[in-house]
């Protein structure tokens, strides 16, 4: 293909950051529109300046739609078995979000779907495309650090003047347990963090998770603070520790939240200090500290969009080639696994090995 064009299965909130790239790569176009309220495609499609675009309140008008190549689905947790299992049987490429499915069973089948399917299915993934997480993994690779033995993530809500609005109904299916299929941070958001975790460090083999709960102040409740202990092959280990803050305040035109990532190795420190958001007016990006010196490395792209720009660049130049985008479909049921065992290890209170 030399220019993919593209149908999204839901026009929210998020499809905002989806399609930025999409709009200005000259490799790709958006021709299709779908959401349930149709008037809100309509929206989207006159906001992003598209030509004609097909409209449908209908996902099986549109993957069966002879000038689409690639569908994204951005629906609800529980919505994306279906669509993308239509959209591969209609021979299309997929780009589902994270988390894939609501169980394993429904993620197996999706895999299973895809591996006769023309088009390739990919999890959307976008943390391990974001510039200083790439930048820490470009000097992991270079030996900077020697070999990495751990690897600590701190996921941080908070509260912001500057965040983006989120729609009530958004934030309402994300408390609904049959919607999104576990919790809003360990098996949603937590989703990213243990793609980063295996990014980092390959795929871990046991957790041991403790998981708590706070209601914010309009009602919404967090599954935190919460710590998921992991134990990778060799001898090392990692953990993702959540810690929902009501008065912290995050500067961010995202969502009120910010990630910090230490990894350590035999002969150093790297330190990724910018996420979603920013802690203070002076952060460095990144930082190294190795042979009794610290490295700042200050000229990096922070805007949190650009982790979905380069995700949707890395999509469009696979497909172009024919080969598969980050993660697979079987990447992405592991990470689910995996986060399905961190809830599972902190209900019976033990460790649980993949």
């Amino acid at each position: 293909m030399d220019r993919i064009r593209v149908g999204f299965v839901g026009t929210g909130r998020i499809s905002d950051l989806h399609a930025i790239e999409y709009l200005s790569n000259p490799h790709a176009e958006i021709v299709a529109l779908c959401d349930r309220d149709a008037s809100l495609a309509e929206r989207r499609a006159r906001v992003w300046g598209l030509d004609s675009p097909l409209i449908t309140d209908d996902y099986h008008e549109l993957v069966g739609h002879d000038t689409v190549d690639l569908v994204e689905v951005l629906l609800p947790h529980h919505l994306h078995l279906e669509a993308a299992l239509a959209a591969l049987e209609a021979g299309k490429a997929v780009s589902v979000q994270k988390p894939m499915c609501t169980s394993v069973a429904d993620a197996d089948r999706m895999v299973e779907a895809a591996r006769g399917a023309p088009g390739p299915l990919r999890v959307f993934e976008n943390f391990v495309f974001y510039p200083p997480v790439v930048q820490a993994k470009s000097l992991i690779d270079d030996g900077a650090i020697g070999e990495p033995l751990t690897i600590r993530i701190k996921s941080n809500p908070g509260r912001s003047e500057t965040e983006w609005d989120v729609p009530a109904a958004s934030r309402a299916w994300r408390q609904d347990i049959d919607q999104i299929g576990g919790g809003p941070l360990v098996l949603d958001d937590g989703h990213h963090k243990f793609a980063l975790a295996w990014y980092f460090m390959g795929p871990a083999e046991e957790v041991h998770a403790w998981i708590g709960h706070t209601t914010a102040p309009d009602g919404f409740v967090f599954d935190a603070p919460s710590m998921v202990s992991f134990r990778f092959p060799g001898n090392r280990y990692g953990n993702l520790e959540i810690v929902y803050s009501p008065e912290l305040d995050i500067v961010t035109e995202h969502y009120a939240q910010d990630d910090r990532i230490e990894i350590t190795g035999t002969r150093g420190v790297i330190w990724v200090n910018r996420g979603h958001g920013q802690l203070g007016a002076d952060v460095v990006p990144v930082q190294l500290f190795r042979d009794g010196v610290l490295t700042d490395y200050r000229d990096v792209e922070t805007g949190w969009e650009t982790s979905f720009v380069y995700s949707t660049r890395h999509c469009i130049e696979a497909l172009r080639n024919g080969s598969q985008p980050q993660l697979s479909g079987k990447d992405g049921r592991d990470i689910l696994r995996f986060a399905f065992a961190a809830e599972e290890s902190a209900r019976a209170g033990g460790a649980v090995r993949l």
